[in-house]
């Protein structure tokens, strides 16, 4: 007996030590790094280790992501600093003037983030080897240096494509570029599980990823951070300095310390004999991205990227012969990082001194944005501002005049209970980023997007004024307590947001029938628009706690009832009009799969999973030919590419559910299977072809890719006109501003509805080369085709696009409820 305790001691006090004594990743895993992918589980367990053995690491989580995975940090110091490092983090915010008080910090911040993309994978392992080295071999940098690490942004996406590869990879790995471990599945591991490309949801912060890395990124607001990704397998590395276009807003100290760091970076590079390149691809706009975002709030932000990405796996031979290895990935990541910590070490006095001139925002030319509209918008707006921590306030000013962003030029308007952002606060830069009418392009040849306005996303007036407009800190909401009155007829109430949305399917979730009108009218003394909401004691009649449950869920919802004490109309159409319909409880089936665009989908199913709050059957095309459509009412097709998908008889198939009531929503090029078909009125809009030279073309080699710039339309924003009186269109006014993300054009339907259109383009925001521009002359933008009695609508421009423009998202559910509303599911 006194044996066996005397041999569990020993084992257990082994084991103690072993914890407890710092190991490499190597050790600790059983695999050098590289030689495998490592699960995000054993990630975590090797951080957590590191932070038991080390007295230089703290290891903490601030969220978890869909599929329950930790969302981690690591801070990384000297064992004084992380005695003080509360301290630390506050001086570093007061110098910069994000809260009160006076600092003279010399520590430099530097936050390093990992695997945004889940199938660029190896920056995941180069964290571990990253924090290994820096607490053994780099002590001397973190005397000055407090540094961050998250070693997976996107632990989900990491998993998915972990996961596949180890379970389809070869053994030994195939480096042959066709082996079917180089061919990942749709959707992919780049997105999270919502299907969304985090490394474009920094300024939007529309998942939980980013929304929870946020409320860590402002108690640092650090003053550089990487964003380590991959690139096709025959780019060797890129690194900073980035291309244009810069932003205007970026500084030139900015500019000119990312080239210090690129230096830095070549020397080793140069040594090692590794190739690499700079300042191409790679722009400082879009505000959305892990580089740009940081950058707009002060720091040295920087994207570096490695050949690999998901199709690389253990190793791939490249197009010019050499084998690309998971351990080579790992290790540049792994030496641009610890080169990136030497030489802001080098600089942490300067770093601080640059970092408190950047929030000087005297120089900005628009003082105040202010802005008017729907209640729910502002409140959806401000729940944004919260998020970034960017103050703003409301104000009672009366009329103001500035630039007016409806019509795109100096202009006046009300300001009563408006609310006001400032620039002339700490995140003032970042105001004019997000809010300004149209952001300076030096390039527009960009990687993304370039415009993104909030006041045209969120569909409110606003104007931006060069002057000051004083406002307080809240406004004050009267709060919605609606009461039963079972004697009366029913309820009312308005329809102008997402809020009301949600309101509605929750009502049909819980067997209540709801109505809509399509004509105004008046009840009661109060005026109702097309769109609004009714539910009548007759239609409900069976339900005996439908008053109870109405209220309850109103309340929930800070939904406004408006008691009908009787069904008689003062003016207008009475509850029993034929124009006032009973809402069809939708089912509805979204095509997924290898022909559809992941991203799509995923703005899809975010939206109803997480916005609507309403099922969905997401059907794949692989068997979508096989199944009895029959079944739903709303068949909803994503962005894609459908070439040769979409043969006769499916065609034949579809149009025969939708002449019997069925109804189908194609977005974007969606819409793309329909062009040219019979019954379905959809035709390419082109305009007058030009001439041909017959001399043929002289353009240069070189200039070839900036020629054909006039043929395209990078994400702009574009004024349209709107058929009010459509069920599309309900809750909207005559103009929206929508969000075009490429040059497709259609014509205006000849047989259908134009619901929302172009006419003489005018583009507001982006860039849109001049031969693009004109093929938009009258062409559709939102639009519906009666097939029998059914419906083929057409969303040209995606509302949902990466789940920002607010102001879209309406005609999406319109669309799916009220639009050809001709049969009724009990």
């Amino acid at each position: 007996m006194k044996k066996t305790l005397f041999t569990l001691f020993v084992a257990t006090t082994i084991t103690t030590f072993a914890q407890n004594t710092l190991q490499s990743p190597s050790a600790f895993l059983g695999y050098e790094i590289g030689s495998q992918f490592t699960r995000h589980a054993d990630v975590i367990n090797y951080f957590n280790h590191i932070a038991a053995a080390s007295d230089l690491v703290t290891f903490q989580t601030y969220g978890k992501t869909n599929e329950h995975r930790p969302l981690t940090y690591a801070i990384v110091t000297s064992a004084e600093n992380q005695k003080n490092i509360e301290n630390i983090r506050l001086d570093h915010l007061k110098n910069a003037g994000i809260i009160e008080g006076t600092s003279t910090p010399t520590i430099a911040i530097v936050w390093l983030s990992y695997n945004v993309h889940g199938n660029e994978a190896s920056s995941t392992e180069a964290a571990m080897q990253t924090v290994y080295e820096l607490i053994t071999k780099k002590k001397d940098w973190l005397q000055n240096t407090v540094v961050i690490i998250d070693p997976c942004v996107n632990p989900d996406g990491r998993d998915r494509y972990v996961n596949w590869y180890t379970q389809t990879k070869a053994t030994p790995y195939n480096t042959d570029q066709n082996a079917t471990e180089h061919k990942e599945p749709w959707p992919g591991g780049r997105p999270n599980h919502y299907l969304f490309d985090l490394n474009r949801d920094w300024a939007w912060a529309t998942q939980t990823e980013s929304s929870s890395r946020l409320v860590v990124y402002n108690k640092w607001m650090p003053h550089i951070h990487v964003d380590f990704h991959e690139q096709g397998i025959n780019e060797p590395y890129y690194f900073a300095p980035a291309a244009e276009p810069f932003h205007e807003i970026i500084t030139p100290w900015q500019k000119d310390f990312q080239t210090q760091i690129g230096k830095n970076h070549a020397k080793y590079f140069d040594q090692q004999g590794w190739l690499f390149f700079t300042r191409e691809r790679f722009d400082l706009l879009y505000p959305s991205y892990g580089d740009t975002y940081p950058t707009f709030m002060g720091a040295i932000g920087m994207t570096y990227e490695q050949a690999g990405h998901g199709r690389a796996g253990l190793g791939i031979l490249t197009d010019e012969g050499f084998t690309l290895t998971l351990k080579d990935r790992a290790l540049h990541h792994t030496t641009t990082g610890l080169s990136t910590l030497e030489i802001s070490s080098k600089n942490a006095l300067k770093l601080n001194t640059e970092f408190k001139k950047f929030f000087n925002n005297s120089s900005l030319k628009y003082k105040s944005y202010i802005l008017n509209g729907e209640a729910d918008k502002i409140k959806k707006l401000t729940d944004l501002l919260d998020t970034h921590e960017i103050k703003y306030g409301f104000t009672n000013a009366g009329k103001v005049t500035g630039f007016n962003f409806r019509e795109n030029k100096q202009g006046s308007m009300n300001a009563t209970n408006a609310l006001v952002v400032s620039t002339d606060q700490p995140k003032g830069k970042m105001v004019k980023v997000l809010f300004e009418p149209d952001a300076k392009l030096s390039d527009p040849l960009t990687y993304d997007i370039t415009a993104w306005s909030i006041p045209h996303a969120y569909g409110l007036e606003t104007i931006a004024s060069t002057s000051l407009i004083s406002a307080s800190d809240n406004k004050k909401n009267n709060p919605i307590n609606n009461i039963a009155n079972a004697s009366g007829a029913g309820y009312i109430t308005k329809w102008n947001s997402m809020d009301d949305a949600a309101f509605l399917t929750d009502l049909l979730k819980n067997n209540i029938r709801v109505r809509f009108t399509e004509k105004d009218f008046s009840n009661d003394g109060n005026k109702f628009k097309k769109g609004s909401l009714i539910i009548t004691k007759s239609d409900n009649i069976k339900n005996k706690n439908y008053d109870k449950t109405l209220i309850n869920i109103a309340n929930k919802h800070t939904r406004r009832l408006y008691v009908a004490s009787s069904s008689f109309a003062a003016k207008g159409v009475d509850f029993g009009s034929p124009d006032i319909k009973l809402i069809n409880k939708q089912k509805i089936a979204v095509l997924k799969g290898k022909h559809t665009s992941s991203l799509s989908y995923g703005e899809i199913w975010h939206f109803f999973e997480q916005q609507l709050h309403y099922p969905i059957t997401s059907v794949d095309t692989d068997y979508f030919k096989n199944i009895d459509i029959s079944t739903y009412d709303v068949l909803i097709l994503p962005n894609g590419g459908y070439n040769g998908y979409f043969d006769k008889n499916t065609l034949n198939k579809l149009k025969k559910w939708i002449s019997k009531g069925g109804k189908i929503i194609a977005i974007a090029d969606g819409v793309k299977p329909f062009v040219n078909k019979e019954s379905f009125n959809l035709k390419i809009n082109k305009p007058k072809s030009k001439k041909k030279d017959s001399i043929g073309n002289l353009i240069p080699y070189e200039k070839r890719e900036r020629e054909r710039v006039k043929d395209f339309i990078t994400g702009s924003i574009f004024k349209t006109k709107i058929d009010t009186s459509h069920p599309m269109a309900f809750g909207y006014n005559d103009t929206y501003f929508s969000l075009k993300l490429g040059s497709n054009s259609y014509k205006l339907l000849q047989n259908g509805y134009n619901v929302a259109y172009i006419q003489e383009p005018t583009n507001v925001a982006g860039f849109s080369g001049n031969d693009a521009l004109k093929a938009l002359k009258n062409s559709l933008v939102f639009g519906e085709t009666r097939i029998g009695n059914g419906s083929a609508i057409y969303l040209i421009d995606n509302p949902l696009f990466r789940s920002f423009w607010e102001n879209g998202k309406l005609f999406f559910v319109n669309a799916i409820f009220f639009t050809n509303n001709n049969k009724f599911r009990l």
